[in-house]
């Protein structure tokens, strides 16, 4: 049975575990149980310990700086099960799983044990120094920061559970969450690939496809080159392009303009959607059903990419000398997808029917894309020249003197 032992009038607990060999100290205050390890084996030394503690705890009350309610990894839990329930069926699955994998990561360990209200606008701006310094790079020792968008989504998850807190009571205002000294971000162009850049690159896929560097990754090397001409005719997003099932594709001919393209039924973290493709994307596709057909098990449910050949993608792009563009963005999978956007405007098609192919808005094209697309700004509407204004001939002299001697005559 743990030994106990009461102090301040019954107001101070202390005790020791039986399988434990330190005291522990605990009170009541505030409405709240406060324990504590005093750390110490010796009873006397552990009493002088709880006493002082107790003190403190109750100068912290007097003064207004003992703060008691919810903590932030309490109000975490509550959101992830509302979330969880209310956007079943509405979010994708993957989706709402990486929320609860931010929150583990890095949310969590900076913030799990602070009180809600204790959560400042100076607080958050220390966890955005410490994910900018906290990770080094293993070669240089550089700081690794995070992405724009990266923090901000982690930021967007902050400001979720506070919103849980706030609906339940526990907090009175969310703190303001946004970033300092500056308003907005640079915006950049996304990564692509130009028309000779894409051009190199397929080649260099479909020669490594035809000759693979060990006859075991032929296989492989052939799905990346279809996968290539897939994605840069159809504008898929990786994980799009990942969820892709057989029965989810269909090849059929154009009305407008009797082209035979793919009708594709996306599947995406928008819903589902729907995708025209160019005809480039029609024999890749075909290869891949072939393909497909060779396995004894083939069904029209199995995916038709699953997880795509990373490394070899990267060693090609390497190779290529492709990895990065000339402003030093990374080029990934997701650059064919940009690669499809940036070459249909600058075929001139239609930037609403771009961004309605694409499941995206006319704003996200136009911001990332349109930007440093010189095809888009049409000359003739830009110099525009206003007609310069004739002047106006003055009156022969002989015809004035006529016309003066006339109004004399009248």
């Amino acid at each position: 049975m743990a030994e106990h032992h009461e102090l301040m009038g019954g107001k101070l607990h202390v005790y020791r575990r039986e399988n434990s060999g330190n005291w522990q100290c605990s009170t009541y205050l505030n409405g709240k149980n406060w324990r504590v390890s005093t750390k110490e084996e010796s009873l006397s030394h552990a009493k002088d310990f709880a006493e002082d503690w107790y003190l403190g705890l109750k100068g912290k009350s007097r003064a207004g700086q003992l703060k008691v309610g919810k903590t932030f990894k309490q109000a975490s839990e509550v959101f992830l099960n509302e979330y969880e329930i209310i956007t079943a069926g509405e979010r994708n699955a993957k989706y709402v799983a990486g929320f609860a994998l931010i929150l583990r990561v890095h949310l969590l360990p900076f913030f799990g044990d602070k009180i809600l209200s204790e959560i400042t606008p100076g607080m958050v701006q220390d966890y955005r120094i410490h994910r900018a310094t906290s990770r080094k790079d293993k070669k240089t020792g550089e700081p690794k920061r995070p992405s724009r968008s990266t923090l901000h989504k982690e930021i967007i998850i902050l400001r979720h559970v506070l919103k849980a807190g706030q609906r339940h009571g526990w907090i009175a205002y969310i703190p303001d969450l946004s970033p300092p000294y500056k308003s907005s971000g640079k915006i950049t162009h996304r990564a692509w690939f130009s028309p000779a850049e894409y051009k190199q690159l397929y080649e260099a896929t479909r020669e490594r496809a035809k000759n693979p560097k060990n006859p075991r990754w032929k296989k492989a090397c052939e799905q990346l080159h279809d996968y290539v001409l897939f994605m840069a005719n159809t504008g898929l997003r990786p994980d799009e392009a990942g969820r892709l099932q057989f029965r989810d594709v269909a090849i059929i001919t154009d009305e407008a303009t009797g082209e035979r393209i793919l009708e594709i039924e996306v599947r995406g973290k928008r819903g589902v959607g729907y995708c025209k493709s160019m005809i480039g994307a029609v024999m890749p596709f075909e290869r891949l059903r072939k393909r497909h057909s060779a396995k004894p098990t083939a069904e029209q449910s199995d995916v038709i990419f699953g997880k795509v050949q990373r490394e070899l993608f990267n060693t090609i792009l390497d190779e290529l000398n492709l990895k990065f563009d000339r402003d030093g963005n990374r080029r990934t999978a997701y650059s064919l997808r940009h690669t499809y956007v940036c070459m249909r405007l600058m075929e001139g098609a239609d930037i609403y029917q771009i961004a309605k192919n694409c499941r995206t808005s006319v704003e996200m094209i136009e911001k990332f894309y349109a930007s440093h697309i010189k095809n888009t700004l049409d000359a003739s509407a830009i110099n525009v020249r206003k007609p310069k204004p004739v002047k106006k001939t003055t009156a022969k002299p002989k015809l004035k003197a006529a016309n003066k001697q006339l109004e004399t005559m009248q």
